[in-house]
């Protein structure tokens, strides 16, 4: 089955989200990390409404499993908000009023299905706030099976110096990537452990999100002595994929060990890695289940790798 149409929909519908969470990035303060976190919340409802728009247009049948809820909008204390987000969405679509935003929104309540649409409007919203790495991450599950992937990662650098990466994948096609700012995609493989360069892993930066002691440990056991690159959101994914890194450890934290990772923060970063080369498991080696819920119940942290490695950090972590 061809994927053709749903990979342009899902990447039109990324890059125009990328560019209203610009936008909205543009206008925060230095200090707003601390205080208010107003602009992420309007970034977060415009990106959702953006992308839940362009796949109920193309795809009404199709539900969209996405973190947001227009619910919190409804009230009269949010209506200053709910305008905000109105008119950066006006911006890309001009017809959008308040009722129809919040419409959009909520087609994002959907449920997992045989076949749907999962979506973070905004992965890693600390490094969103912080000016550092985000990420717009849709997804399409067919049967239990990411189909098609895009991420969109306006902070990722490129090698001219300039910042702003698409990774799109569609299963059985390969990897790609392209500037966000437009060009040719182009394919990408993870790299080869024996490029000493890229014997790196990432992980997140909050410490809170990971147990960032054994994954260092982890990472030693396979031979991976320097210092791991910590970005937030599925950029990780990205860097995987794209060969500057060969490991990717997300594991359960200390303080909330029976923690289950969530669909949205993972979907579209598993296909691009595994169409790259690599592989995606759990921390005991079960794939993980797109076909549950929102959550993964059954699957306790996530390892991603260049392949060639994957068993043996799966020996450590055992």
């Amino acid at each position: 089955m061809s994927y053709e149409k749903e990979k342009q929909v899902a990447i039109d519908a990324a890059i125009a989200a990328a560019k209203l969470c610009q936008q909205v990035r543009q206008a925060i303060p230095a200090a707003m990390e601390k205080t208010d976190k107003s602009p992420v919340t309007v970034a977060d409802y415009g990106s959702q409404a953006l992308i839940c728009k362009a796949i109920g247009d193309m795809f009404g049948d199709d539900p969209i499993v996405a973190e947001e809820d227009a619910a919190d909008l409804s009230t009269s204390e949010m209506a200053p908000q709910l305008a905000k987000v109105t008119d950066y969405v006006k911006e890309l679509v001009p017809e959008a009023t308040p009722e129809a935003v919040k419409s959009w929104i909520d087609r994002g309540n959907g449920e997992v299905a045989p076949r749907y649409w999962t979506l973070d409007p905004i992965d890693g919203t600390k490094g969103f706030l912080r000016q550092d790495q985000y990420a717009v991450a849709l997804a399409l599950v067919e049967s239990g099976q990411v189909k098609v992937g895009v991420l969109a990662c306006p902070a990722m650098p490129l090698e001219n110096g300039e910042c702003g990466i698409l990774y799109v994948a569609v299963r059985g096609e390969g990897a790609f990537m392209a500037p966000l700012a437009g060009g040719d995609l182009q394919p990408i493989r993870v790299a080869d452990i024996g490029d000493a360069a890229n014997l790196r892993f990432v992980e997140s930066v909050e410490s809170g999100h990971g147990d960032q002691s054994r994954q260092s440990a982890v990472a030693k056991a396979v031979g991976i002595t320097a210092d791991s690159l910590r970005m937030d959101s599925q950029a990780k994914y990205g860097a995987v994929a794209s060969g500057q890194a060969v490991l990717y450890l997300r594991l359960p934290s200390p303080k909330s060990p029976n923690y289950r990772e969530k669909i949205w923060d993972h979907a579209a970063g598993t296909i691009v890695v595994e169409e790259a080369g690599g592989r995606i498991t759990d921390m005991h080696g079960k794939p993980l289940d797109f076909s549950i819920g929102a959550k993964f119940a059954n699957n306790q942290g996530v390892v991603v790798s260049n392949g060639t490695i994957h068993e043996k950090v799966l020996e450590a972590l055992a």
